[in-house]
């Protein structure tokens, strides 16, 4: 390489620098600068303190484009659609319980971005920090806070396609104690070991700090499986079972069921699943949803629906009944703080 050569080369990488550098401090004043959301008719919202102690409220993703996009807010579970109060931290997932949150979060370099699980305490300030092999999908904390789990796309492909790799981890916040993949788990299927290369996990939900639920897919089939964190086995229970959401009662789950003749690209609706009786119920949302549902008691979930600001939270009875009632727009990844 010639010296003309180096000198272009060198030239252009000041100027991607300075660029990003330039980026970097237009954003940071522009959001020093603001004090509501930016976009017009979009929810109002304010910076201040953000408490994962606050119990009585909701921590969601803000969804909303402004200075205060994928921050975590703060609402009154009373006025889910209220003005919000916005936190310095930055998730594209979140999950929280007995004050110990999981933001799967990115970082955007000059070259690449990079992903990373991040446990936080009830201030919302970073205890550990785990790298990430892909684009992050999934998030729970166990009802203790002990356990904290989450799911990314190895390859950044969708559940709704046919091929693609997932990675869930599960660590233990006591003692940092990593379980990088369930793919370590032993699989029980129909009573009997089960081995294949394809198999892929994601959508944990806690029971307790020894058992969860999650999905298994391996050959072009799903399976809801119960895990058993001390003898490190999973075993299935039934098929066509994606996404788990388990009441805070432990007696149904919620999951993403694929239904023939839906939208190829949303082919879910939401089902109840009662544990003790193993039936099915259908609930009243009768679009497809690509998410999995959190509890706001032992009657109602949520889940995002794409909407005029982003993705917004819709609420619907956990039974079958009623119908699907708005609760607040531009909203993502709701915890409620009890």
């Amino acid at each position: 390489m010639n010296t003309r050569n180096r000198l272009i080369i060198l030239l252009a990488a000041v100027v991607l620098l300075g660029t990003v550098a330039f980026a970097s401090v237009m954003h940071a004043a522009n959001r020093a600068g603001e004090h509501d959301q930016a976009q017009p008719g979009g929810p109002s919202v304010t910076s201040g303190s953000v408490s994962l102690q606050d119990q009585g409220r909701i921590i969601f993703r803000n969804m909303a484009w402004g200075p205060y996009r994928d921050d975590l807010v703060s609402v009154p579970v009373n006025d889910p659609g209220g003005p919000r109060i916005a936190s310095p931290v930055r998730c594209l997932r979140f999950y929280s319980a007995a004050g110990i949150g999981v933001c799967l979060r990115k970082e955007v370099g000059a070259l690449q971005e990079t992903y990373f699980a991040s446990v936080l305490d009830s201030r919302l300030h970073t205890l550990r920090d785990f790298p990430v092999a892909g684009i992050p999908t999934r998030a729970r904390v166990a009802p203790s806070g002990h356990l904290a789990a989450w799911t990314v796309f190895v390859g950044g492909d969708s559940y709704a396609g046919t091929n693609f790799s997932t990675r869930t981890s599960i660590v233990d916040t006591r003692t940092w104690a990593l379980t990088p993949s369930l793919e370590t788990y032993k699989i029980i299927k129909d009573g009997k070991p089960y081995h294949s290369a394809d198999a892929n996990f994601w959508g944990v939900t806690f029971a307790d700090d020894g058992h969860f639920y999650a999905t298994l897919a391996t050959k072009g089939q799903t399976y809801l499986v119960h895990g058993d964190i001390a003898a490190q086995t999973m075993t299935t229970m039934r098929t066509n079972v994606e996404c788990p959401s388990l009441s805070p009662d432990g007696t149904r789950l919620v999951f993403k069921k694929r239904v023939p003749g839906t939208d190829p690209d949303v082919p879910w609706r939401l089902y109840a699943l009662d544990l003790a009786t193993m039936k099915e119920t259908p609930l009243a949302e009768t679009r497809g949803v690509d998410d999995q549902v959190v509890w706001s008691d032992d009657h109602t979930v949520l889940y995002g629906l794409a909407g005029d600001y982003g993705e917004d939270l819709w609420a619907v009875p956990a039974d079958g009944t009623g119908s699907p009632t708005r609760v607040a727009v531009a909203a993502l990844n709701p915890a409620f703080l009890r």
